[in-house]
């Protein structure tokens, strides 16, 4: 039977939020400052929707300005570039947010890069990613998923992981990359793999620290995993199950729950795990930059 401790995304989340809303009170009495985040969504994928719809709410329950724009899914590249730049000069917005996956016809790194460094509370800048890469994160942007990991590593293993060794599975700029940034800087022995890695399950059975971050439906199993380590699961893929003769549909994440349990300290699940710390992240990145843009140490 499983003996891991799951990490409870969702606790960790609403712990967090309520320190964010806490901070957004003290500043606007103390300041006259509320945090204000910009959500632009270009077209209608469903899925893009309920995130948004979902990032709004969490806005306005911290006690931020929230505001929402929606264009077209034809919207040209230039609209959608204007509107940054007025993002960009808008003194009450303090976070904005481009929800990915783009359409086709945009240019999502052009887009991306047009965001202000100092608004960009996604982390998807060059000048964010070069200081995070480079160890100076003072007033840097840090991606929402890995800053989150993060947290709930910390919680398991303390700040300071010398001595352990972390793989990362996946080596998007999204997740794999500046994660492997967050735990060089907490001083663990990183090994970032990805689908060209030969003898993956070896590599991974080394590991102290676990980050799966493929999309690849429970690719990582129980075998695969060093007794005592701590797994985060960064995938959320759909799939189909049969449930008394019914095909339902059904979010699993990279790595094979029940069985990672039965060897691990600790695994997140998916739904519940890293997901709503990454929303949450938004948020305290976004009162960051509210802070930063005040000149208030963050």
């Amino acid at each position: 039977m499983s003996n891991a401790a799951r990490i409870d995304g969702k606790a960790k989340a609403a712990e967090l939020s309520e320190k964010i809303t806490a901070e957004t009170t003290a500043l606007r009495d103390e300041h006259g400052l509320q945090p204000g985040l910009a959500v632009v969504i270009i077209g209608e994928d469903p899925a893009s929707q309920v995130y948004v719809r979902n990032k709004g709410k969490r806005a306005e329950s911290c006690g931020f300005y929230s505001v929402q724009h929606s264009l077209d899914a034809d919207t040209s590249q230039e609209a959608v570039l204007e509107l940054i730049d007025e993002l960009n000069s808008d003194d009450k917005i303090h976070g904005i947010l481009v929800q990915l996956p783009l359409p086709d016809h945009l240019d999502e790194q052009t887009i991306t890069q047009s965001i202000s460094p100092t608004k960009d509370v996604d982390g998807f800048h060059f000048i964010n990613i070069g200081k995070l890469t480079s160890g100076n994160m003072a007033d840097a942007f840090i991606p929402c998923t890995p800053a989150g990991c993060m947290l709930m590593i910390e919680d398991h293993l303390g700040a300071d992981l010398s001595g352990l060794k972390a793989v990362v599975i996946g080596r998007s700029n999204i997740v794999g990359k500046p994660m492997a940034a967050l735990l060089l800087k907490a001083n663990a022995t990183v090994t970032v793999c990805h689908s060209r890695t030969p003898d993956l399950p070896g590599v991974v059975r080394e590991a102290d620290i676990v980050v799966a971050a493929v999309g690849r439906p429970n690719m990582v199993t129980g075998e695969w995993i060093k007794p005592g380590a701590v797994v985060i699961d960064v995938g959320i893929n759909r799939i189909d199950v049969e449930v008394d003769g019914e095909t339902k549909s059904k979010l699993t994440g990279d790595v094979e729950y029940e069985s990672a349990c039965e060897v691990a300290k600790a695994v997140t699940p998916v739904p519940g795990g890293v997901g709503p710390m990454t929303i949450t992240m938004l948020m305290f990145n976004t009162l960051r930059a509210a802070r930063l843009s005040a000149g208030l140490d963050s």
